[in-house]
């Protein structure tokens, strides 16, 4: 590789990756009324990265791929930061805050066809506590096994009912590993939501499945939470073509999911024929009925981990102690976790828990 070229990698990879790092920052802390509080903690690394963006010029023609990874990457996360800045001063409301923050997945889909090549994408895209793990680093170093990495199924913004999927480079069917269908909330994706995800997955060895919902309004996909449930048949369609092509452990299957996406868990996971042998609803609503209705048998015992913010906004803690009452009175064995500084925001700090959870830990 040129010098010159090493030269701009080693001047852009810094502060795209700590601009990041920083919108994971502000979605995980976002609340409404400490909006400019966040922003200030979050500091300002976009500068950086837009100071260094011009280097992403006049490269050989042979770094086409890196060079276009990066630009990608680089003008997701300065628009990301152009929104969150408009808002910021004065133009704009919460909707904007998401629609800006929805750039952050776009950036890292960008990057990831790098992690193998480039230790600090690589480390970037692994839990913290894991990236001076000898055992972990050297499965990665290796080349990727047949049939890994990321796959796309008629999945992304605008689509419905497809889904996007991960599964470990270093996987390997001489053994059966847990998976994670995980759900976006409200007008989101599963290509998007991945991203909360495939951290952890690459981490800690499971198998990420994010479906996109089939119902909604016309202009916001999300679950089927009332009348007909187009959804459910629809996610074990997807469960049984993973299954018929990875070695998947039976006993560890996790439905879980964000805000209307951990509401579904309730309403798709609490049914007597569902194949999930494990719940983690989180900042989900919840309504006593969902367990006086449920399948006695289904809930006894049934492990759920429950998760939400003291600070949400939008569906109020009380509903998710609620939750935990009524499903532990209901004989399901309730895991429940109150995030003292959470809003309505996913909280990526507990899928480590969540997966040693699921393992029995």
């Amino acid at each position: 590789m040129s010098e010159a070229v090493v030269d701009d990698i080693v001047a852009v990879l810094p502060p795209l990756l700590q601009s990041l790092e920083a919108l994971a920052f502000v979605a995980r802390y976002l609340n409404p009324p400490d909006f400019d509080r966040v922003m200030e903690a979050a500091g300002a690394p976009d500068q950086t990265l837009r100071a260094v963006r011009t280097r992403l010029t006049d490269w050989p023609e042979g770094f086409a791929d890196i060079r276009s990874a990066l630009e990608t990457a680089s003008d997701a996360a300065l628009a990301a930061f152009d929104g969150l800045r408009t808002v910021q001063q004065g133009h704009g409301d919460l909707i904007a805050v998401w629609r800006a923050l929805r750039h952050a997945p776009r950036a890292q889909e960008a990057l990831y066809p790098f992690a193998a090549r480039f230790p600090p994408v690589g480390s970037f895209f692994l839990d913290p506590t894991l990236r001076e793990d000898a055992g972990l680093l050297a499965k990665l170093a290796s080349p990727a096994q047949p049939d890994t990495g990321i796959f796309h199924d008629q999945s992304g913004p605008g689509r419905r009912g497809g889904f996007s999927l991960y599964v470990p480079e270093y996987y390997m069917p001489d053994r059966a590993w847990p998976l994670v269908m995980a759900l976006h909330g409200g007008s989101g994706n599963g290509r998007d939501f991945l991203w909360n995800w495939l951290r952890d997955a690459r981490s800690f060895g499971a198998i990420l499945v994010a479906p996109t919902a089939t119902a909604g309004a016309p202009n916001k996909t999300t679950w089927a939470l009332m009348g007909e449930d187009t959804d459910t048949a629809n996610l074990i369609r997807i469960l049984d073509r993973v299954r018929s092509r990875w070695n998947i452990d039976p006993e560890r299957l996790l439905l879980t999911g964000m805000s209307d996406g951990g509401t579904f868990c309730y309403v798709s996971g609490l049914e007597a024929a569902s194949p999930f042998t494990h719940l983690a609803p989180v900042a989900a609503t919840f309504h006593p009925l969902m367990a006086e209705t449920a399948d006695a048998e289904r809930l006894r015992g049934l492990p759920i981990y429950l998760a939400h913010g003291r600070l949400d906004w939008m569906f109020p803690v009380q509903g998710a102690r609620q939750a935990q009452a009524a499903l532990s009175a209901a004989g399901a064995d309730v895991t429940y976790r109150e995030i003292e500084d959470l809003s309505h925001c996913y909280p990526r700090e507990i899928n480590p828990a969540i997966l040693d959870w699921l393992r029995g830990g």
